[in-house]
């Protein structure tokens, strides 16, 4: 059994925790799969000082819709001042993003941290680069990011710590708004289930 949990989006309601039980699905279980080990609202609202205390120390961040509205460069404050804090305590940051390399580049060259572009994720292949330039591995490792098929079930193929966020904007790629029908239909069901709160 593996013990998951999901932060709530506001500090009056209580964060919970909850047994996952093992379900087998050519390697993975499938809850491991899709279950992401944390959610918030936000980015600016993920707890860095609990990852510290988890030994979390490198954090693979997803682009579009989490770092910035999709197909836009302005970062917003918040979140470069949250970049900033995460830097300050001693984070590893990475891009991993399935965009194309200029327009990631120039978002990573604006918060002065590394990248992987056209990842093609969830594949394992941007994962472990992202890892690389980080010069971390694994067990200190967590993704962040809005879609649960793209970096939660591509951190989960590694064994990575994975931490979902919303997504910034409802504006995204053709392919990502047919995802977010079958995504939220399994966000349901483990809300339905009882294995994350509703964070939504």
């Amino acid at each position: 059994m593996r013990c998951v949990r999901i932060l709530a989006d506001s500090d009056s309601l209580p964060h919970k925790c909850y047994n996952i039980p093992r379900r087998n699905l050519g390697g993975l279980t499938v809850l491991r799969a899709l279950c992401p080990d944390e959610a918030h609202g936000r980015l600016v609202d993920i707890d860095l000082e609990r990852l510290v205390q988890r030994g979390i120390r490198a954090l693979i961040l997803d682009l579009d819709n989490t770092l910035v509205k999709w197909h836009e460069a302005e970062i917003p404050p918040e979140v470069d001042r949250w970049v900033g804090e995460a830097k300050a305590k001693g984070f590893k940051l990475c891009i991993a993003s399935n965009a194309l390399p200029d327009r990631v580049r120039l978002i990573a060259g604006r918060l002065g941290i590394p990248y992987v572009s056209g990842a093609l994720k969830p594949r394992r292949t941007p994962f472990r680069k992202a890892m690389m330039r980080m010069d971390a591995d694994s067990g200190e490792t967590a993704v962040v990011g809005d879609q649960i098929f793209t970096d939660v079930l591509g951190g989960k193929r590694l064994g990575l710590y994975t931490i979902l966020t919303r997504p910034l904007s409802r504006k995204e790629f053709p392919t990502t708004r047919i995802l977010r029908g079958l995504e939220n239909w399994v966000i349901g069901k483990l809300i339905e289930e009882g294995y994350i709160s509703d964070w939504r």
